[in-house]
């Protein structure tokens, strides 16, 4: 349950924070004054919706930063770091992108990357990771994590973000409109939406965001696999990739605060597999097989 509250964490609040904060100081009588317009309405959710996960994006690297503790390497003080960011930028110029701020922090085993763009991006590896694998497994690990800053991963799920809180944000008032003139009927006329529509918003927002978790993460864990291929590929071959993910299999991968859970490594099996960012490691490893 920690994990999935993590995962929903960020964006939804956000979301949240802005739809209840437009409720509350009018905002919904640019679509609601006199009869619900729907063309108004979707045109606030497109705001709304976009809004919130561009702004989750634009301050996901600061965020990562300062919940995780990561300490930018600027200048490697050891062999450590000197492999470590000479690994980041070997990947890097064979990916063709521009060299990335490399990060260490304590922790359980466990990598990131994050940031706005191709050419603001982090990635950070965990000291459990460092001293846990061999240098080929987390060089593969390394290449894993390039390899989502060259698919564009972080601008993909934040467009696909994008579009499920315009939905929720859409559909939250919508119903709300429907519930608040049910329990009006027959009452006083009164202009715009009453406390039945603002108290059915927040329930439908947390509720449809909740849902709509579901449908990001699908999306999040179809990218695994892209970034596995890809580690592969800058690797060469699919093997030290396989023998990370072995490896990872028999570890606890460590928490990662929401806004860069689903760039991290992890998998959870049954019905929680559906708030997981991340494909069974048996899925990942058959997926690599088969190339």
């Amino acid at each position: 349950m920690k994990r999935i509250m993590l995962l929903i964490g960020t964006n939804l609040a956000i979301v949240l924070v802005l739809g209840i904060v437009s409720t509350l100081t009018g905002a919904n009588r640019f679509f609601a004054s006199s009869g619900l317009d729907l063309g108004k309405l979707l045109f606030f959710a497109l705001i709304m919706g976009f809004g919130g996960s561009f702004i989750s994006l634009w301050m996901s690297k600061t965020i990562a930063k300062w919940s995780t503790g990561a300490q930018v390497i600027e200048t490697p003080a050891n062999s450590t770091e000197f492999w470590l960011v000479d690994t980041v930028r070997r990947f890097a110029d064979k990916a063709g992108l521009p060299m990335p701020e490399v990060a260490i922090y304590d922790g359980e085993p466990n990598a990131f990357a994050t940031g706005a763009s191709r050419k603001s991006s982090l990635v950070a590896v965990s000291t459990g990771l460092l001293q846990t694998m061999t240098r080929e497994e987390a060089e593969a690990v390394i290449a894993h994590e390039v390899a989502h800053i060259a698919n564009g991963d972080m601008v993909t799920l934040t467009l696909i973000q994008g579009v499920v809180n315009t939905f929720v944000i859409f559909l939250a008032r919508v119903v709300g409109w429907f519930v608040d003139s049910a329990l009006r009927k027959g009452g006083e006329e009164q202009s715009g939406p009453g406390i039945g529509y603002t108290v059915t918003v927040v329930i439908c927002d947390i509720v449809f965001g909740i849902l709509a978790s579901i449908i990001v993460m699908y999306f999040s864990r179809a990218r695994e696999f892209r970034a596995d291929a890809g580690a592969a590929k800058l690797m060469g071959t699919p093997r030290p990739m396989m023998a990370a993910l072995r490896r990872l299999g028999g570890m606890e991968a460590g928490d990662l605060p929401q806004n860069v859970a689903t760039a991290g490594i992890n998998g959870r099996p049954g019905w929680m597999a559906l708030f997981s960012s991340h494909p069974p490691i048996t899925e990942r490893i058959e997926a690599l097989q088969q190339r």
